[in-house]
This record gives structure tokens, C-alpha cells and sequence, in this order.
């Protein structure tokens, strides 16, 4: 499989597309470009790539303007299980969710401070501030973030921390409980 790098605006078109959890960025171009599905959902070489360019089908959806998303910002679209299963263990797939939840919901993020337990503080805005706050906190950066987060939890303190984030960004109950079963 060969990796391509594209730009945050790309990405967020790709993603605002997902028409199901898991749906691979290939089998949303795929359905973009009204391309046949693979049969390993492979994503294309450069020389392949530059065929698909060339097709005038690909043309007429270059010239197309997408709506506008009407519906609120929601992780899901961005959430991706290959890139998360990518994740290495426990802590790679809580700060990728973290992460993700950051992206989508930049202006309300702040209400993660809210999140405590009762001796010691979950997230901050300075890896100084968690380990003010306990011993052992082990302070991770949320990527692209200036928060902070504490990693040295249970998977299932973990995973209350994620389902909390979630209530607190406006998700249903189900739809935290399915973030939650995703680490």
C-alpha cells in the first residue's frame, strides 16, 4: 500500500464524505470518482493515480463545487479504524481519538478541563500543570493541540475519559459509547 500526503482542507473534504464507520479514504474516492470497488481496497501508484486523472468522469468532479456540510462537526467523519488500528497500543489510540475530537470541535475543546477525578486533574493546558496536579501522570501532548492529557491510567479510566469528552462536546450516550469502544 503507498501513502499520499494531502492537505487538511482535502482531508476534511475526504472525511465529510464517510458514508459508513470504517469506510477506508480509497472506498470514499473510489465512490467519488465512480471508480469499480477494489478488491483489496488498495490505494493506487502515482502512474495509476495519474489515469485516474486523466478519466473524464475524475474531470467533472474536479469542476463540481461540493455543498457546504450543513450538519454539525461530528468525530465519526473524521475517524478512520485503519489509521486508528495503526496506533501503537492502548495510549497511540486514546491520543489519536484525542486528537480527532480536537480537530472537529477546536472552539468548544476547552470543556475537557472540566474532566477530573478526585485527586488529581485528566487534562491541562501545560504538562506542568498535570504533574502539579499527581505523581505518575506521564503528560502526553494531544497532537496539534496545546493540551495535555494524562496517560499513565487503566484502559478503563481511559475509556471513562473518552466517554466523557464525548458528553461534554454534545455526543449522545450511544454515540459515547461507541467512541469509548474504540480504544
Amino acid at each position: 500500500m503507498k501513502k499520499i500526503e494531502i492537505d487538511d482542507e482535502l482531508y476534511q473534504y475526504i472525511a465529510s464524505n464517510t458514508q459508513s464507520i470504517g469506510e477506508s479514504a480509497s472506498q470514499i474516492l473510489r465512490r467519488l470518482l465512480e471508480l469499480e470497488p477494489s478488491q483489496g481496497d488498495s490505494v493506487k501508484t502515482s502512474s495509476e493515480v495519474e489515469k485516474v486523472i486523466e478519466q473524464p468522469q475524475a474531470a467533472k468532479v474536479a469542476e463540481e463545487k461540493p455543498e457546504p456540510v450543513k450538519e454539525a462537526a461530528n468525530v465519526f467523519n473524521i475517524l478512520n479504524k485503519e489509521e486508528l488500528a495503526m496506533q501503537k497500543g492502548v495510549v497511540g489510540r486514546f491520543l489519536f481519538i484525542l486528537a480527532a475530537f480536537h480537530r472537529t470541535h477546536k472552539a468548544q475543546f476547552s470543556k475537557v478541563l472540566e474532566i477530573k477525578g478526585r485527586d488529581r486533574i485528566y487534562f491541562a493546558k501545560s504538562k506542568e500543570a498535570l504533574l502539579e496536579s499527581g505523581s505518575s501522570m506521564n503528560p502526553k501532548n494531544i497532537t496539534d493541540s496545546e493540551y495535555w492529557v494524562m496517560t499513565n491510567s487503566n484502559t478503563t479510566r481511559k475509556k471513562m475519559m473518552l466517554h466523557e469528552v464525548a458528553l461534554n462536546l454534545g455526543y449522545t450516550q450511544q454515540q459515547a459509547e461507541t467512541i469509548r469502544d474504540y480504544l
